[in-house]
């Protein structure tokens, strides 16, 4: 089935789209400082050095400083790209696996199933994923998985909505009704010959909601809500060095230009995906 959806979207084709390059390799980019942070970062990222305090940077020891509590920022710079590599796909990984299967079930089923499935998702819709997290934070505190929870509650129901519209389009397809008369069973048929060719707009818009994931939790990191510290994250990056803005601006604008680069990329990277799969 993947190597199916991989074909439908063409990656040579990828390649000659300059707009799906530049994005993925700035992801890329970003990707291999998450996976090498270990080995890229010089301090660890936590360790408070009082005496390093406000170090306005630019030397040998911290090469763009450190922040109010002395950690390093270039480390927790590299190591919030781990956070974020690691948040955002397991985030919007949960709530593509949720919205679509219930898109597939309600658009292969229909009737009352689809009804229930759909007036559901109109509910989740009307709360916006920042008012969700709130809620869950207020309620059991702030925590990766409760982020994952907020994520899936507010985007599964546009995946949903999404995959439900594909499946009506291409259910009435030969290939569908030769399936059925053969006796396949409506999963299979779901699964294995609709999905794969329903692919390529379910990932364009996973590259646009990974973006809006990353502001959401750059925004959740700004506000005081994101991971518990002292958790490295691009968005309480960007909260700490606002109070020194006019002395050390780049101890905010870095992590905020790092949260930038990665939704283009992802923006970038849909819209090449969107031109390939005409």
């Amino acid at each position: 089935m993947l190597h199916r959806l991989a074909g439908r979207v063409g990656l040579a084709r990828i390649a000659a789209s300059s707009a799906a390059t530049a994005g993925f390799a700035i992801l890329l980019f970003w990707g291999l400082v998450a996976l090498a942070a270990p080995l890229l970062a010089p301090y660890d990222p936590t360790a408070i050095d009082f005496a390093a305090t406000m170090d306005p940077g630019f030397s040998s020891k911290h090469w763009l400083g450190a922040d109010s509590l002395g950690r390093d920022m270039v480390s927790r710079l590299i190591w919030g790209a781990r956070t974020t590599y690691i948040v955002v796909p397991i985030a919007i990984g949960s709530a593509f696996i949720v919205g679509g299967i219930a898109g597939l079930v309600a658009g292969w089923y229909g009737g009352w199933i689809d009804s229930l499935i759909s007036r559901a998702g109109d509910v989740m819709l009307a709360f916006p994923a920042l008012v969700l997290y709130i809620i869950l934070i207020t309620s059991f505190g702030a925590s990766l998985w409760n982020i994952v929870i907020a994520v899936t509650l507010a985007y599964a129901p546009g995946v949903a909505r999404l995959m439900r519209g594909q499946v009506l389009a291409v259910k009435s397809r030969d290939y569908v009704l030769a399936a059925r008369a053969a006796g396949e069973s409506g999963p299979y048929i779901m699964f294995v010959e609709i999905l794969p060719n329903v692919g390529a707009p379910l990932v364009v818009d996973l590259c646009l909601r990974s973006g809006y994931t990353v502001i959401l939790i750059g925004t959740l990191g700004f506000l005081g809500l994101g991971l518990p510290p002292p958790t490295p994250d691009w968005g309480g990056m960007v909260f700490s060095g606002v109070n020194f803005l006019t002395l050390y601006p780049h101890m905010a604008l870095l992590p905020a230009v790092a949260v930038t680069s990665v939704v283009i990329a992802c923006n970038l990277l849909a819209d090449g995906l969107r031109e390939v799969a005409r």
